[in-house]
């Protein structure tokens, strides 16, 4: 090819150059709006720079061509460019649309969708180009045809599963974020749809790949979906729990414990409850068969749900007395059963006493009126999260926290104040122990605790047998109900001051008249 004027080159190619201005200046900003907002759809940008590139080195090649006189090839490249160039402003219509605007007002499409779009728009932009550039329109459009009857007959697999695609498009059976169990038994969260397969993401983080025309041919399950409905999808955990204790015992101590206080992740609506299966399963006939039915509302987090609703059910128990079924088969050997019970009788009445003498409450106590308090002690084990007292409850107990963490809130005009944390050693709910007063705060525990709980006639003999130990009592009592007032009220020192007083005094009323100590 002989030299060619750079000029003339030059002059042909600015005919262009609007073009090549406003094109550039598109892909520079959509660049920037999908680094700033949709980081996630830089490979869409990288594309549109590559078509942009070969718009560019086409057009360059075209004018060199027309300048040398070449008209068929200049042909030949001028339609490429121009195809090239339909591409690149097809792409950045689709960057603008389909990955910033409609994203903007909470409309999503699926890759699949915009791919489709953009492949339509492809075809008849080719299409106009050819015709545009002489072709007789029924020769293109034959050969388009003769070209798909080709691909459709060496591609069937493969459009098979594009159809597939479409069809879960067009139907709107499947969208991305439902969760599909298949037939196999395997779940996965549906990440993607694309044109030839549907990528699933299960809760091992692995990526199932599943061609649409499979499943497309298969019945599978979309959890948690329901017609106008929240997202849940029932659970059961299940417990055993030996015949000496009713059914009723047993389903409605579990069923208030899981009730009592929220647990992340079950649904509130229908509330979790515990109900009797059967009474003989699987050759396990020395035990009731039993289990926890819950609706899960985040599907990712199944194993750990599970596992705090079954730390409810235990500690549930343990407080009721209940203990799980062992296995017919456990033998306990012992060479003096009596003294085993003796010493275990010894250990539990031992860990009592050390409970009150943790409680300031007890510290002007005798040695006999401790050993009395501790022999009234009732064991009462919380899960993390369970509510332990609750505003505004009429509850005769006084809980003394040997393990654990437990926290106090207070709700006050709509808004609700952590008054304090109470770690092991420690002790709430005297107010409604000594004074028979409503609960003034939410205690929750903030982990796994445990507690004793001692109820009034545990106390009533220690009161009445010696009445000046209430000053001292009401007087630790007003300092406590003092936290709460503050909290409300924000009191400076000298109002705090007159204020506890006066607390204290009302304190000691409401004792004297609770345990009947006023003549």
């Amino acid at each position: 090819m002989p030299d060619l004027p750079l000029r003339e080159v030059l002059s042909h190619v600015g005919t262009h150059v609007w073009t090549f201005l406003l094109a550039g200046g598109a892909l520079v900003l959509a660049a920037f709006l999908v680094n700033r907002f949709a980081p996630l759809k830089r490979p869409r940008i990288k594309r549109t720079f590559i078509l942009f590139s070969l718009y560019a080195v086409a057009e360059m090649c075209a004018a060199s061509l027309h300048v040398a006189g070449a008209e068929n090839a200049w042909m030949a490249f001028h339609a490429g460019a121009r195809m090239l160039e339909a591409f690149t402003i097809i792409n950045l219509i689709a960057i603008g649309l389909f990955d910033l605007g409609l994203p903007a007002i909470s409309i999503v499409v699926m890759a699949f969708g915009t791919d489709m779009v953009v492949g339509v728009a492809y075809l008849a932009s080719i299409v106009l180009i050819l015709i545009d550039t002489g072709l007789n329109p029924a020769s293109v459009l034959g050969a388009s045809a003769v070209v798909s009857a080709v691909l459709a007959i060496s591609l069937q697999s493969t459009l098979g599963n594009i159809l597939g695609g479409i069809a879960f498009q067009l139907d709107g059976s499947v969208h991305v974020g439902d969760w599909i169990q298949l037939e196999n038994g395997k779940q996965g969260k549906v990440r993607e749809i694309r044109w030839r397969h549907t990528a699933l993401e299960t809760r091992d983080w692995d990526t199932i790949i599943v061609p649409n025309s499979v499943l497309l041919g298969q019945s599978f399950s979309i959890l948690g979906r329901r017609t106008e409905q929240p997202l849940q999808h029932r659970m059961w955990v299940y417990f055993n729990v030996d015949f000496r204790y009713a059914p009723s015992q047993v389903t409605s101590v579990v069923t208030d414990a899981l009730q009592a206080a929220p647990i992340p992740n079950v649904a509130a609506e229908p509330a979790a409850h515990a109900i009797c299966m059967d009474f003989a399963k699987d050759t396990r006939d020395s035990f009731a068969y039993y289990a926890v039915r819950y609706w899960l509302t985040d599907l990712a987090k199944d194993d750990p749900t599970s596992s705090v609703v079954r730390s409810r059910i235990y500690a549930a128990l343990r407080r009721a007395g209940i203990p799980l079924a062992r296995p017919t088969s456990t033998t306990f050997v012992g060479t003096n059963e009596e003294d085993d019970d003796r010493s275990r009788m010894l250990r539990q009445q031992r860990r009592r006493l050390a409970a009150v003498e943790s409680v300031e409450l007890f510290r002007g106590l005798t040695e006999e009126e401790r050993d009395f308090v501790a022999s009234h002690l009732r064991y009462a084990p919380f899960a993390a999260g369970e509510t332990v007292t609750r505003q505004g409850a009429v509850a005769h107990w006084l809980y003394i926290l040997t393990s654990g963490k437990v926290e106090i809130r207070h709700a006050f005009d709509g808004k609700t104040t952590v008054l304090a944390t109470v770690a092991a050693p420690g002790f709430f709910g005297e107010m409604g122990l000594m004074t028979g007063s409503p609960r003034t705060a939410d205690v929750v525990a903030l982990s796994d605790v445990e507690c004793y709980r001692l109820d009034k006639e545990g106390f009533e003999k220690i009161v009445t047998g010696r009445p000046e130990t209430v000053k001292e009592l009401s007087e630790t009592l007003a300092k406590r109900r003092m936290e709460t007032i503050n909290a409300e009220e924000q009191l400076d020192a000298g109002a705090q001051s007159v204020r506890q007083a006066q607390e204290q005094a009302a304190i000691l009323g409401r004792i004297e008249t609770f345990f009947g100590l006023k003549s």
